[in-house]
């Protein structure tokens, strides 16, 4: 049996997810002795180590005590945790394209600040200078003036 020092070395996790993770009821096979200390055998071990894994892959924990519960259910959940993986990964997928469009969006902002500095644009990135540089690119960037939108709240 091992400490959750131990545990937490064998794993490469700190103390304190050791203690979450078996908290959250992650480790179900993680025991305790007389003093209510958490003590961990091989089972222990790798239910960390999975669970290592897992949130290695993003997962957050409410999927991954659903992946446990349908562990602890047998070989009858396969398919349950392939949809449960396919899920993940659908919505891994999807942040990831969510992330390539803010790093796109991020790449014009800096090309946009490299001709401001070097002064081949006036500064278009403050909402200070909006209202004054609007005839520039009111079309694309800029929503309509505080007073356009009080006049047609007003009508």
């Amino acid at each position: 049996m091992y400490t959750v020092k131990e545990a937490a070395h064998m794993t490469g996790l700190t103390e304190h997810a050791v203690r979450f993770y078996t908290d959250k009821g992650l480790v179900p096979s993680v025991q305790r002795d007389e003093h209510n200390n958490r003590l961990f055998d091989a089972e222990a071990i790798n239910w960390l180590l999975g669970v290592k894994c897992l949130k290695a892959s993003g997962m957050p924990i409410k999927a991954i005590k659903a992946y446990v519960d349908l562990c602890l259910q047998g070989e009858a959940t396969i398919p349950q945790r392939y949809a449960l993986m396919m899920k993940h990964k659908e919505a891994a997928l999807a942040r990831l394209e969510e992330a390539k469009r803010h790093a796109a969006h991020l790449e014009e902002k800096v090309a946009l600040y490299q001709t401001i500095l070097e002064g081949r644009s006036p500064d278009t990135t403050n909402p200070a200078n909006w209202d004054r540089i609007r005839h520039m690119h009111g079309d694309v960037f800029y929503s309509p003036s505080a007073e356009d939108r009080l006049a047609a709240v007003r009508s």
